[in-house]
């Protein structure tokens, strides 16, 4: 399905009608192939009455639905005041939903992978080919999650949306434009120079100042998910990865790697 729609990305350059070519790729990104692999257990439908955030609407019967899987760009108005994407998808349809988990969050929102109007269209994937949203590595499910990569990717290649900006993506590099985004959902690029353990935590270190360069951390209990999926953490020392996690500050600015779909090697090593 990426191969496909790499290959529409690739006629549309070649051609004059921009709009069209984006509308094409919106829909390939979210066909009944796309959708087949984040069919999880049903959790009933209703109509969207209102979108409260870039993620979350409210239906009809009063249910609040927050958007599994995905994770809001954030832009100068900040993230929850930013509703046009959502909005212009779900307002006023029809919605099934499916998850694994139907468990309302502390603020008493149900988490859902969300249908439009009982077909295999998932809104999920519609944000991310737009560049309206971000892949959150919180799903365990490999075939869904890599539905969700693959539309993101598709939108990044074109640089849709959020990925038209050449900061979308930070770079490790710069510790102090990462800095600025503590508390924020961001997506880092960068070459691991060292890979060291202190304690009960190991840290892919991108700077040499360890304290005060950008770090990725991940904690004892987590190493035996990475090498079930075949990844060493010692051998990701001098190669590019890509990370994206909620940014804290820890004497200088850390990510925390809680999923292994937080972490991924980068083509060009």
């Amino acid at each position: 399905m990426l191969w496909s729609a790499i290959m529409i990305e690739l006629r549309c350059r070649r051609r004059a009608t921009i709009l069209l070519c984006g509308l094409v790729l919106v829909v390939a990104a979210a066909s009944p192939v796309i959708a087949a692999g984040c069919s999880f257990e049903a959790q009933g439908e209703g109509r969207v009455a209102a979108v409260i955030d870039a993620r979350t609407f409210r239906l009809q019967d009063g249910r609040e639905i927050r958007l599994a899987g995905i994770e809001p760009v954030f832009s100068e108005k900040g993230p929850a005041q930013d509703t046009s994407a959502l909005a212009a998808i779900v307002s006023g349809r029809d919605v099934t939903l499916a998850g694994e988990d139907d468990t309302p969050d502390r603020y008493g929102r149900q988490p859902a992978f969300v249908f439009l109007d009982r077909s295999d269209t998932l809104v999920q994937s519609l944000l991310l080919a737009q560049g309206d949203a971000l892949v959150s590595a919180t799903v365990t499910n490999k075939d869904c999650a890599a539905i969700l990569t693959a539309a993101e990717a598709v939108a990044r290649e074109a640089k849709r949306g959020t990925w038209a900006d050449a900061l979308a993506i930070k770079s490790a590099e710069s510790p102090d434009d990462i800095l600025a985004g503590i508390g924020r959902f961001m997506v880092v690029e960068g070459k691991v120079l060292s890979v060291r353990q202190a304690g009960a935590t190991t840290y892919l270190n991108f700077g040499r100042n360890w304290t005060r360069g950008f770090a990725v951390t991940i904690s004892r209990r987590m190493l035996a998910a990475f090498e079930a999926a075949g990844i060493v953490l010692k051998s990701l020392e001098n190669k590019r990865i890509r990370v994206r996690g909620w940014v804290e500050l820890r004497s200088g600015p850390r990510i925390e790697a809680l999923r292994v779909g937080q972490i991924e090697l980068l083509g060009e090593n």
